[in-house]
Parts: structure tokens; sequence; C-alpha cells
């Protein structure tokens, strides 16, 4: 594939570039094969790709930084394989953890639990209850904004109150792994969110939510895979498929989906294909947030997310723009990610300075020490993801040092 795009004047062009690492296509012998001795055949059933040139094929097994090339893309099948290998394990032992630690906590304490259970009385947490609480949520009890009050009356400050912003979005990003009912109990009884807030808050935050889970156990962070926009930069497959704007099982869909134009009826009205809107989290929010803010002409809108879930957090405002919605992107208070993990290219990051960094820098990502996620996927010469943006950096000690 390949094509020409003008971002200036809209995207055009029939096609995008890209690099899709497809591991279930080889076996363990076409890894090696391809590591050692940079085998054609091996390397095109791993890896499918627009635009050969861009991808290190070949060479040789001394073929120097193209064999290194080779080895991060192998490295990152391997541990990809074990991952989903240890996925149902995994799931499982955090099912287990949750429920002993919310059958401790609902009947007190261990003491309280062995007192019940000689009593028959003994509490069974049900999952999807208010009082079901993650093993995150037990290890952080904490569900109190920074400044007494509702979030509603804060909210008018939050612009002149950094602490503020960061506080509720830190909380709204723990808060992202419990279950709806916990979500609403938060939101409505201890930050006593006015009807804007939580009508706003809750469908968006639950159909995030429920992207971040499906896609989480499926290593997105170390898949190599890009999708690439002539003048926008290479942007991250993994975290375009988690927002719904494309399946890697055909290409063309992302091509669909960051194309998707408004169009201008003769009434004067925007419509989209309702398509889009049942298939991706990506329209549900956008179409959420733009009637929200038409019909509250004055109030403006923060993104936030943890892990997977900052990734996708920034890249909402990277589709914004490229779709070119100049009126929600105004409405756009600020981008708050925590240990989040790389989107894109050093292009797709200049491409962004102009929306993120104008008048005033709206996009801060928090870093805490020695995390891996925000290192990951590795940023080598072939694949250049890079970090953009503000960098608000926790050493072992919580202090913050800027990036």
């Amino acid at each position: 594939m390949a094509g020409n795009g003008d971002i200036d004047g809209g995207i055009s062009g029939d096609c995008f570039w890209h690099l899709t690492v497809r591991p279930e296509k080889g076996g363990v012998w076409d890894w090696m094969k391809y590591l050692l001795w940079g085998d054609l055949e091996s390397g095109l059933r791993l890896l499918e790709s627009s635009d050969w040139g861009s991808v290190v094929m070949g060479g040789g097994a001394g073929g120097g930084e193209e064999a290194d090339d080779r080895w991060i893309i192998i490295v990152s099948i391997v541990v990809r394989k074990l991952l989903g290998l240890c996925s149902k394990p995994m799931e499982l032992t955090g099912y287990g953890v949750d429920f002993i630690l919310n059958l401790i906590s609902q009947d007190r304490s261990l003491l309280g639990l062995l007192s019940n259970l000689l009593n028959g009385e003994v509490i069974i947490p049900k999952r999807g209850t208010e009082t079901f609480i993650t093993t995150i949520g037990q290890l952080d009890e904490r569900v109190e904004l920074y400044k007494p009050g509702s979030v509603t009356e804060r909210i008018v400050t939050l612009e002149l109150d950094d602490r503020a912003i960061m506080d509720l979005c830190m909380m709204a990003s723990k808060l992202a792994y419990e279950n709806a009912q916990v979500v609403k109990k938060v939101v409505v009884h201890h930050w006593k969110a006015s009807s804007f807030f939580t009508n706003f808050f809750l469908p968006i935050l639950s159909r995030f939510c429920y992207y971040q889970k499906e896609n989480s156990t499926q290593s997105t962070d170390i898949d190599y895979s890009w999708y690439e926009i002539p003048k926008v930069g290479k942007l991250h497959m993994g975290f375009l498929e988690a927002l719904g704007l494309g399946n890697r099982e055909d290409i063309r869909t992302f091509h669909y989906h960051l194309q998707t134009k408004i169009v201008k009826e003769s009434d004067g009205i925007d419509k989209i294909d309702i398509r889009s809107l049942n298939m991706t989290a990506y329209h549900m929010v956008r179409e959420k947030l733009r009637s929200l803010l038409e019909e509250h002409k004055n109030a403006k809108f923060i993104v936030t997310g943890h892990s997977l879930g900052g990734a996708l957090a920034i890249l909402f405002p990277i589709v914004l723009v490229i779709h070119e919605e100049k009126k929600l992107m105004e409405k756009l208070l600020g981008v708050y990610t925590f240990g989040q993990p790389r989107v894109g290219n050093r292009q797709l990051g200049k491409f962004m300075e102009a929306h993120l960094d104008h008048p005033v820098p709206k996009y801060f990502r928090v870093v805490y020490c020695n995390d891996l996620v925000p290192r990951l996927p590795y940023d080598d010469k072939t694949f250049l993801y890079k970090h953009f943006g503000v960098c608000l950096y926790y050493n072992s000690c919580y202090i913050e040092q800027l990036g």
C-alpha cells in the first residue's frame, strides 16, 4: 500500500502505510530463520507491510543493525506468546485474590471472618456490586478528592488549581478499574457530582473501561505494529484497535475510521456513519461529548487514564485533530496520563505540539521511577516510538522532577 495525504486541507489519498507483526502466521522455526539469517520467506509470514523498504529484511546473520531490528521483533513475539499462555492463569489468580481480599474486608478482618465462619454468618462477596472492590482499590482505599466540597463546586476553579486537576485525574484513573456500581457510588455519594458531571463521566468512563479491560491481556504495550498517516506520523496499531478505530485483520478499516468525515446535510446538521457509532468507543465518546458540550456552552473537558488507559487518553485528542474537530479541541482543558506507554513516533509528537502546547501546555505524563510501561514500546531506530508532552517524573521517594 502506498498513498499521499494532506492534513492541512483534510486527509486525502487512498492508502496509508503500515507494519503489522503477525506471530500467529509463523512457527518457532520461522522465528529462528528470520532472527539468525534474515530469511525473507519467514519474514513475510511474520510481518505484513505496505512498504518493505521500511522493514529490515534479509542481510544475513552478520547484518549488524539489521540483526538488532530482527532481534527486537522476535523478542516481542516471544514475550507476547508467553503472556498469552499465562493470561488465563493470571486472570484466574486475579479473580481469586480479589475474592479473598473482599471476603476479608467485608467480614471486617481475618478474626471477623473466623468469627462469622463459626457463627455461620460469613458475608460472601458478590462481583459487580458496589461493595466489591478490586485489588487496586483494596491497596489504596482512598475515594475522597483533594479538597472538601462537591466535584461540581470545585470543577469551576480547576483551571486555576493544578493540584485539584491532578487529584481528580488520579482518582478517576484509579476508579476506572472498578465495576460500574462502585464508580457510580463514588461519583455520586463521595464526589457529590451534579447530574451533568455524572451523565458525562459515567458513560464515558464505562466505555473506556470496557475497551481497556477487553484489551488488557493482549500484551498491547509490546506490540510493534504501527499505522502511518502521511504528515501526521506513525500510530501504535494496538492502541488504535483498543479504541475501535480499525482491525488488523483488514487494514482498510483503519483507513475508513481515520478518514471518517462529518457529512454536511442540506439542513446544516452534522451527521456521521451510524455503523461507526455502534462499533467504536471513540465515536461513542466523541458524540456524547459533543452533545453535552452543546448543551453546556461554558463546560470544558479533561482526558485521563492509567497505563493502557493513558495511551487511549492521549490517542483520543490525536484522532480529534485528525478528524478536524476544532470546536471540541477548543474545549479541551487538559490531558493527564499515568504510567502511559508510547503511542507514536517523533513526527506524531511534532504534529500535536501546535494543538497541545499552545498557548499553554495541556498534556502531562506522570511517570513513577522505574515503571516499565512508559518505556514501551522500545524506541529503537526502526520503530522510533517516542514520548511527547510534559513529563512529570517521580523518583522512588515520590519527589517530583521535571522530565
